[in-house]
């Protein structure tokens, strides 16, 4: 997008020049990787990929008006669709809403593109309006995007020298616009205390069915806040599962209902772990307040599962900003025994367990993300997708180091790929899907009400609701 000309321009316009101006030569050394200070501050001339990519997408450079590029990524029969080979990628400026094949790993790219083609980029991401990302607001913190940028790139050991549309579209139009809002949730949640008062960290809630990047998601904001000097904590729901003595007991006092046959429905967790776990997180204000996060053993008992060895839990220190607590069934709200049981009648049991789920998690979360789906039978292939592409070794790699030092507690899907990586035991794709189907009723009977009302006590004002597609990218909602 070019930036508008006139006798007088913005503090943000001017941002932007100073950066356009500011780019790595095409034969200059790649950035230092060791500091990501240094990646934006200290470059000369900065190589990223065009919008206009390839010759496959082609948008309109001439006109100053931002309007929104579709994001939808469509790889059959992989699981991680925006570090793949290739992908399917709307052409917006075709009047016939054509697709076209663009490879993500191109054999020609575009080797210098200005800081104003990724401004207009990160503007037409279909989030920029529910969190209130003008281009004012990108322009007066385009520094930060580009850091935020560097980093993930490092995490995910990506190119930032050459990131592909799916690459960036993850990274800008995800990713870092959900941090931006956590962000942003965080100074509100602090400007409700006085200085020199004591600040619990503010809980962000992430509910999203299994298989939908959730659990990535979580892991790249908790990088951030990291990187950024901001303290915080990673939990899920699967934390809090009953022990695998206490899923024995629940089998036995439920005979012949599959719904409770294994961990995952309202019932298997351990209520009270969880409100402890909560309170004493919520406590760690000051330096040097310590406490070791729950983890599951998601591969004990065959895949079955037991809570960790104590021992091996991570450790977290204060104070604590923020805690990302993450779940498939988070905001989940019961509902009158006839609904569900027009659904499953072994949901009944299931129904009336939810009843204390919201004094034990919902209560404690602050903040809301709430990831949308369109038809929960998506789950099954998520569940059984293992990525096929050249950078399969590179990404099972990746997750079996996330498993080995469990910075989050994986969802089923990826923590199978990871446990089988490490020589762990693990579920049959046979299983897996008896796993999922005990999952569905549930989600049958409970999203509509999730995505209609938002989780129960929460404030509107607080929730971002985003939806997605098959492919796990944001869209525009209908």
């Amino acid at each position: 997008m070019a930036v508008a000309t006139s006798s007088v321009i913005s503090p943000w316009q001017a941002t932007l020049q100073h950066y356009n101006n500011r780019f790595y030569l095409k034969d200059h050394p790649s950035p230092c990787h060791s500091n990501p200070i240094c990646n934006t501050f200290n470059f000369k001339r900065r190589i990223l990929s065009s919008s206009k990519f390839n010759d496959h997408v082609v948008t309109d450079s001439s006109s100053s008006k931002l309007s929104p590029i579709e994001t939808h990524f469509s790889i059959s029969g992989c699981g991680c669709s925006w570090i793949q080979d290739n992908s399917m990628v709307h052409d917006s400026a075709t009047s016939n809403g054509t697709w076209k094949r663009c490879s993500a790993l191109p054999a020609k790219t575009v080797d210098v593109s200005s800081v104003s083609d990724l401004f207009e980029f990160i503007c037409s991401g279909p989030l920029v309006d529910k969190i209130g990302i003008t281009p004012e607001k990108v322009g007066q913190s385009i520094d930060k995007w580009l850091l935020y940028g560097s980093q993930l790139c490092r995490l995910f050991q990506l190119n930032e020298l050459k990131l592909t549309i799916p690459q960036k579209a993850r990274l800008y139009h995800y990713y870092i616009p959900v941090f931006v809002w956590c962000d942003d949730q965080i100074a509100l949640h602090n400007s409700n205390f006085q200085d020199g008062d004591d600040v619990p960290p503010l809980v962000i809630g992430f509910s999203a069915p299994q298989g939908c990047g959730k659990t990535t998601l979580v892991f790249a904001l908790d990088y951030l806040f990291k990187t950024t000097k901001r303290k915080s904590a990673t939990i899920s729901i699967d934390d809090f599962y009953l022990t695998a003595q206490g899923q024995a007991k629940l089998r036995e006092e439920n005979p012949g209902n599959a719904l409770l046959e294994y961990r995952g429905n309202a019932g298997s967790h351990d209520l009270p772990f969880s409100v402890e776990t909560l309170e004493a997180l919520t406590k760690l204000t000051k330096d040097g307040m310590k406490m070791k996060v729950p983890r599951y053993d998601k591969s004990a008992y065959s895949g079955r599962g037991d809570r960790a060895d104590a021992t091996t839990w991570p450790e977290v220190e204060g104070p604590l900003k923020v805690i990302l607590f993450e779940g498939w069934m988070l905001g989940f709200k019961s509902l009158p025994a006839e609904v569900v049981k027009a659904v499953d009648p072994q949901l009944e049991t299931v129904n009336k367990n939810l009843e204390a789920y919201y004094d034990a998690w919902d209560k404690y979360i602050n903040a809301w993300v709430v990831i949308k789906i369109k038809d929960p039978s998506y789950v099954y292939r998520w569940r059984l997708q293992v990525c096929i592409s050249v950078n399969k070794q590179k990404l099972t790699a990746f997750a079996a180091f996330l498993y080995k030092h469990d910075h989050v507690c994986f969802g089923f899907g990826q923590a199978e790929i990871a446990m089988r990586q490490a020589g762990k035991a693990g579920m049959s794709d046979d299983e897996v899907n008896d796993f999922v189907s005990r999952y569905l009723p549930a989600y049958k009977a409970y999203l509509p009400t999730l995505y209609a009302e938002g989780p129960s006590g929460s404030d509107p004002d607080r929730v971002l609701a985003i939806d997605i597609d098959e492919e796990r990218n944001p869209i525009l909602a209908n």
